[in-house]
């Protein structure tokens, strides 16, 4: 069997930075298993599945996600590549939109703008205040937080400043043990958290999830469903520009409309090949 694979930095406009996807074009399904098996030989942080045949009618073309660990629920930068993914190869027209359907949150549709950035419509995850479960703080090497917040992705710790956020060294083997399936942690932008020239972000933030194998994951598009709201609060708009600060980095647009969220990012392809199985 040969299936179509791409590999996709997301979140990025250049080659080797951004958050990598493998995106994978299917005629149907395979059983659960073998793709958790391909997701593991990938390595990456997500291995998205599509089937791209429905799009040709104008239909919904149903996605999954698998990281090296597990199947989950939602993945914003594999969405984001497998558009793209699917945009430049042909396989989807270019001046329609692409509604993709997800097991759990519906349809996800994306759209181009002129420029090549691609926009997500995506659910709000609302956080709400909780207390730090005991040990995070430890795990994370964080003396304190400003604050503490539970949502889907997992708990959300805001720290002082920019650079405390670049600071964190987790120990994860204990992050591990953290009943959350991750943790993020987020800080105000500034001047501090960017090269001379680059656009200041209204905040930053990292992301970590070793219980689905992923000690820190490069760009979280699902982590700013929650963040979003948190910081428009603060902020008191609705329209934000975002840097996820690990060592790849990446950049993010960010608009609440309602009970959604509008993502905003470039991509570029890196691979593409034939998984030969």
């Amino acid at each position: 069997m040969e299936l179509p694979l791409i590999q996709v930095d997301a979140f990025t406009r250049a080659p080797l930075r951004g958050n990598p996807a493998a995106v994978c074009v299917l005629d149907d399904w395979l059983d659960d298993a073998r793709m958790q098996e391909i997701a593991v030989e990938m390595n990456l942080s997500e291995t998205a599945f599509v089937i791209a045949g429905a799009l040709a009618e104008g239909g919904e073309a149903p996605i999954r996600w698998f990281t090296p660990g597990a199947e989950v629920d939602l993945c914003g930068h594999a969405t984001l590549a497998s558009a793209h993914a699917l945009w430049s190869s042909g396989r989807a027209e270019a001046a329609r939109p692409i509604r993709f359907r997800s097991r759990v949150h519906g349809v996800l549709a994306c759209t181009r703008r002129p420029d090549g950035a691609i926009t997500m419509d995506f659910p709000r995850d609302l956080p709400r205040e909780a207390s730090p479960p005991p040990g995070l703080l430890e795990a994370l090497g964080v003396s304190r937080a400003r604050g503490c917040w539970s949502s889907g992705v997992g708990y959300l710790l805001e720290l002082e400043s920019p650079d405390a956020v670049a600071r964190v060294a987790p120990d994860f083997g204990a992050l591990a043990s953290v009943d959350a399936p991750g943790v993020g942690v987020t800080a105000r932008g500034g001047a501090s958290a960017v090269t001379p020239g680059a656009r200041v972000a209204d905040f930053v933030s990292r992301y970590f999830a070793p219980r689905f194998g992923i000690l820190e994951d490069p760009v979280t598009g699902s982590l700013h469903c929650a963040l979003a709201p948190l910081w428009a609060a603060r902020f008191g708009r609705d329209e934000l520009f975002a840097r996820q600060v690990s060592r790849r980095g990446g950049e993010l647009e960010l608009a609440l409309r309602r009970d959604r969220v509008e993502i905003t990012g470039h991509a570029v392809t890196v691979l593409r090949g034939v998984l030969t199985l």
